[in-house]
């Protein structure tokens, strides 16, 4: 488990970066946090870690629910704020997006537990002051390797 205080979207956004350059295919991200935590700011990081070009706009995808954004893997960015029964969302084709050829950040997991695999990487961010606090779990071993892959980096000022 990590533990870390961010000052400002900006520090949050660059933590993004650092866990998407450090995440392959088949990976799952599971962001819980009230609105307004910083989930959009980590996702948007997240993106520009995969490759995600800078022109390409990375939103919350609240409405549409599923984004794919093109990377050096797919980023599939799923917002399950609005699913309140998990019947809500057979048809939608998450499970096609999750855990399979890209990185998927689902927002409101809690919502579709079946969609998270056992092997996620699991991120709680809670507002701290004018900042917010982030923990990043494991959960079997994709989780850890990635987990672990971001601790080494932050180790080394190289990365």
């Amino acid at each position: 488990m990590t533990d870390l205080y961010l000052p400002d979207a900006a520090a949050t956004h660059a933590l993004g970066v650092e866990l998407g350059r450090r995440c392959g295919a088949g990976d799952v991200l599971a962001a819980e946090g009230p609105l307004g935590a910083g989930k959009t700011s980590l996702a948007q990081g997240l993106a520009r870690g995969l490759g995600v070009p800078a022109d390409h706009y990375v939103n919350s995808p609240t409405y549409a629910i599923l984004q794919i954004h093109p990377g050096r893997v797919p980023f599939c960015h799923v917002d399950l704020y609005r699913i309140e029964d998990p019947d809500e969302a057979y048809g939608l084709g998450l499970e096609e997006s999750v855990g399979t050829d890209g990185v998927a950040y689902v927002e409101w997991p809690r919502r579709l537990p079946d969609l998270i695999p056992p092997d996620a990487l699991w991120i709680r961010l809670t507002p701290e002051g004018t900042g917010r606090r982030i923990v990043l779990s494991a959960q079997g071993g994709r989780g850890a390797r990635i987990l672990e892959a971001f601790a080494a980096a932050r180790k080394t000022p190289s990365s």
